[in-house]
């Protein structure tokens, strides 16, 4: 468990260190050289015993293994010198993690690429409870995208109209991963801020024939809004060439005229008319 601990100033044990060599040189000059050689050492005993805790860093106390707490504010300190330090950052970083090759719901290969931002938290944690901090959250945000992959199909070709996709669900799946990687890292001590996909593509191998069927759907789409305007506009034009006695159709003529404008209306290509000289009949 974390333990803060405030250690001596160390500009007050500047002024016993300048003491005890003040004393070492008088006890020198005075023969007295056992007193002098004791000032001496205790001057050089408190050297090394000087450290720096800089702004949203932490230094870890140890003496002879045993844990002694951690220093989170900063300035200048002393301990003495038999302890341990080991300084920790405590400022918020972040890393991309390159794409990674996963499988969706439905086992299709899929690149997915995160940001990760986070931050140490616990700091006995942090050195204690795993070898490598840093490299724990690396593998361990790896390991969340895998497994959120799992949970979300790519896209709805397949999936049903309600369900939530990795492209369509973004705030849900990086929701998702954000949780995921939360409950792995907080083993370490680790606080994650915020997790989320910043690339989100198919795997290479099948790229290419998903970017046809989404286009095939797209023009599939497309094509059904064409015909349902097309209907309704030769719907129109039927009943208003009835209401206003304009020319009375027979059956056979009628069709012939319906399939004319769903021709022109719904051809992707502009129509080339071909005008009648004759009469109506011809």
């Amino acid at each position: 468990m974390e333990k803060i601990t405030k250690p001596v100033s160390g500009y007050l044990m500047v002024l016993i260190a300048l003491l005890f060599l003040g004393l070492g040189i008088f006890f020198f000059t005075s023969d007295m050289h056992f007193l002098g050689l004791f000032s001496s050492l205790m001057f050089i005993f408190t050297l090394p015993g000087f450290f720096i805790v800089e702004p949203n860093k932490s230094m870890v106390l140890l003496l002879f293994g045993e844990y002694k707490g951690t220093v989170k504010a900063f300035g200048f300190f002393w301990v003495i010198p038999f302890m341990t330090r080991n300084k920790i950052s405590l400022r918020v970083r972040n890393f991309e993690n390159k794409p990674l090759k996963v499988n969706d719901k439905i086992g299709n290969p899929v690149m997915v690429g995160t940001i990760v931002v986070w931050k140490v938290e616990d700091t006995f944690k942090a050195s204690f409870d795993v070898q490598d901090y840093e490299n724990f959250v690396h593998l361990q945000a790896d390991a969340a995208v895998r497994k959120m992959a799992g949970l979300y199909p790519y896209d709805d070709f397949e999936a049903p109209e309600a369900e939530v996709t990795l492209r369509s669900g973004v705030e849900e799946v990086n929701h998702s991963l954000e949780a995921e990687i939360s409950d792995r890292l907080k083993h370490a001590g680790i606080k994650v801020i915020e997790a989320r996909i910043s690339h989100l593509a198919y795997s290479s191998e099948i790229a290419s024939a998903m970017l046809q069927r989404q286009q095939a759907t797209a023009i599939v789409a497309a094509r059904r809004k064409i015909v349902d305007g097309a209907v309704g506009m030769v719907e129109m034009a039927l009943e208003d060439l009835k209401i206003k006695g304009i020319i009375d159709f027979e059956e056979e003529k009628k069709a012939a005229m319906v399939s004319n404008l769903m021709v022109v209306l719904c051809s992707d290509k502009n129509a080339s008319p071909v005008v009648n000289v004759g009469t109506l009949n011809q």
